[in-house]
């Protein structure tokens, strides 16, 4: 299945001044597939070292960090001939050896002829915890699951991708073209992007193996939390995280620690929300209340709402079931448009946004992202179905005037005034002219 990662690891690779390359990601988004699918085809040849299957691996490197001494070992030990640029050197599960992790700062400053990757789940929760880490010494890359973009890829959809990918004016498509676009979106809200998922849909378009898969894969971070966590955090993680679905149907999204235990505080659950950030499986969303650059200046990190990585998971997590997709819009209208501003989120973090903002206004108004372009903010406001209401967005407007105010929603790309309508689709294209 074809990513857009694929491209910017090409970049990395042409860069004379590129340095060893951290791809980070969940667990089970495709780091270890992609990362091999671009040593199979982009080099003569490729050494692969996975920490975790091959404990004796770490060994290498504990004598000295020096790169030199320890490709000859490796080569070694694996009875693999190792050159410069024609070799993708790739260090798998990187966070079972803090040796290897640091040895990349040699890597860069030694033997940067050399080219080095290296992925591993819960590898953000290893960086926060690894103070000698060589910052400045590395590329990073973050991997997410797959986009709607990427799902139509998958599906062979190749011409109608290209197309939404060059559109360069605000515009109705095709009614008919929207459609079909509605529906594919209506199976990726239930598929989402984890790339097994999607795969096992496209090999069986049975919705109940794709939901079984999202089991296993939540399954999976439920003994991630038992087996990597502080032993102490288990519960509480366990508690955020299984509380994303009920804390996203309220009318209020903000999450609200009180609504999992009555006693609950904020402060108790600190460690526990930034080890779930940290391990990439959720995405905070900062309430802001003045829309003004750093947008982290006026973050509220007491005030958020709390987003799944992946909307085929928060499906599961939610129990819903996949059967919804044959009744109309409901699948966006559920749980108060829980889903629908899921997806928004998970398809604007992986466009680039490093942070997620929401402003309010008391209790009259709320704008549910606001995005940094270029030096500009832009109001994005995500409806459920094809809901034509904008008074927060009219509120935002009389205060702060921005060039444009924007909406999310099942309606055709359309601009009226400085309104402009995006559908869900298209979000990855948010915003589309600046």
């Amino acid at each position: 299945m074809k990513r857009k990662i694929f491209n910017q690891l090409r970049t990395w690779k042409a860069n004379n001044a590129r340095k060893p390359l951290v791809v980070q990601g969940a667990r089970q988004v495709g780091k270890t597939h992609i990362l091999k699918a671009f040593g199979a085809t982009e080099y003569t040849n490729m050494v692969y070292v996975n920490f975790d299957k091959n404990v004796r691996a770490a060994a290498l490197f504990e004598k000295n960090l020096d790169p030199h001494r320890i490709l000859s070992d490796l080569q070694l030990q694996l009875d693999e001939k190792i050159t410069p640029n024609d070799t993708l050197i790739f260090f798998d599960e990187i966070q079972e050896c803090s040796n290897a992790l640091n040895s990349l700062k040699y890597f860069c400053e030694e033997a940067n002829e050399y080219h080095v990757v290296s992925a591993g789940s819960l590898l953000g929760v290893k960086l926060a915890k690894n103070k000698g880490f060589p910052v400045g010494k590395v590329n990073f890359l973050d991997l997410f699951p797959m986009t709607f973009f990427e799902f139509l890829r998958a599906m062979d959809k190749e011409l109608l991708c290209d197309h939404l990918m060059q559109l360069n004016t605000i515009e109705p498509l095709n009614e008919a073209i929207h459609q079909d676009l509605c529906d594919l979106l209506k199976i990726y809200m239930v598929t989402g992007g984890m790339p097994e998922a999607v795969k096992k849909y496209i090999e069986t378009r049975d919705f109940q193996a794709v939901r079984l898969i999202h089991e296993e894969i939540i399954n999976a971070y439920l003994l991630d939390f038992s087996k990597h966590a502080p032993a102490e955090q288990i519960m509480k993680i366990t508690q955020i995280w299984n509380a994303l679905p009920s804390q996203l149907a309220k009318e209020n999204k903000k999450f609200i620690f009180t609504k999992m235990k009555s006693d609950a505080r904020s402060r108790e659950y600190e460690i526990a929300l930034q080890w779930l950030i940290d391990a990439k499986l959720i995405y905070p969303a900062y309430n802001i209340t003045a829309p003004r650059l750093p947008l982290a200046a006026y973050g509220d990190t007491n005030a958020f709402k709390l987003y799944c990585l992946d909307v085929g998971l928060l499906g599961a997590l939610s129990d819903l079931f996949p059967a919804i997709i044959l009744d109309g819009d409901a699948l966006f209208t559920e749980y108060k448009g829980a889903f629908t501003e899921n997806l928004a989120a998970q398809l604007l973090m992986s466009q680039g946004q490093k942070k997620l903002y929401y402003w309010t206004s008391g209790n009259t108004a709320e704008i549910d992202f606001i995005s940094h372009v270029e030096g500009k903010l832009e109001p994005l406001e995500i409806k459920a179905g094809t809901s034509i209401k904008k008074k927060s967005l009219m509120i935002y407007d009389e205060r702060y005037h921005p060039k444009h105010l924007n909406r999310g929603s099942l309606m055709n790309l359309k601009q009226d005034g400085k309104l402009r309508n995006y559908p869900l689709y298209l979000l990855e294209r948010f915003p589309l002219l600046a």
